[in-house]
């Protein structure tokens, strides 16, 4: 199985589609055979990772997917009302290095294969995916919103980062992110050396905001387009 995300660009005049998509795509992909768990996610501009943040014109699906399946997933209506309607497109392939929690009771990128020893993965730098998700305790959402500001200055200073989006299910309580990093040593350097996150991953242990929450992280396999 492989992870494939797509982020699409829409028209402001597109966003009643996107909006009905939400709701009826999940037919389409619950009875797809080929994929065994997926999301449809709004998306944040990145800046501040709150609800304020919302960016109503980006829409995201992330799937996993037996990758023989991928080429036909591209040809299905799901993808091509998506495309039709879109100003740009980002799509990634990804293969999962680790991955810890749970996404809506589920470990969907827990079925990994260790990495070939001579493979090029191995040998050379590639970039890397971050995906978290949190469903966060009502009654500790405003203190762990007051907890993001710091975090999300180290981040979009944080050397080797290029890009980053705050991704949801629902506009608050249910909210995630996705960043796209030059390498995985990049990604360690933010994740376990910056103070804020170190401080953050200590009060999540200590505060207990989250009810639910996963971090996975990705080899990029293939791009096309940008963020």
């Amino acid at each position: 199985m492989l992870s494939v995300i797509y982020f699409w660009k829409i028209r402001r005049r597109s966003i009643p589609f996107a909006i009905l998509r939400m709701a009826l795509d999940r037919i389409a992909l619950k009875t797809d055979q080929n994929i065994s768990f997926f999301k449809l996610l709004g998306c944040g501009h990145g800046k501040t990772f709150t609800p304020l943040d919302a960016d109503m014109q980006r829409w995201g699906l992330l799937i996993c997917i037996d990758e023989k399946a991928i080429s036909h997933f591209e040809t299905t209506p799901t993808v091509r009302r998506w495309q039709r309607r879109a100003i740009s497109e980002f799509r990634a392939v990804l293969l999962p290095i680790s991955s810890h929690g749970e996404w809506s009771g589920k470990r969907p990128f827990d079925n990994i294969e260790p990495l070939d020893a001579s493979s090029k993965l191995v040998k050379e730098e590639f970039q890397v995916v971050a995906i978290t998700r949190a469903r966060i305790a009502w009654l500790k959402y405003a203190r762990f919103l007051r907890s993001i500001p710091p975090v999300n200055k180290d981040l979009q200073t944080s050397p080797g980062m290029i890009s980053a989006l705050g991704i949801g299910e629902a506009p608050i309580g249910l909210q995630g992110t996705f960043s796209l990093w030059e390498s995985e040593s990049a990604l360690k350097n933010f994740a376990f050396k910056g103070q804020p996150h170190a401080d953050a991953i200590l009060a999540t242990k200590e505060i207990g905001w989250y009810k639910e929450e996963l971090f996975a992280r990705f080899r990029v396999k293939e791009i096309r387009g940008s963020l």
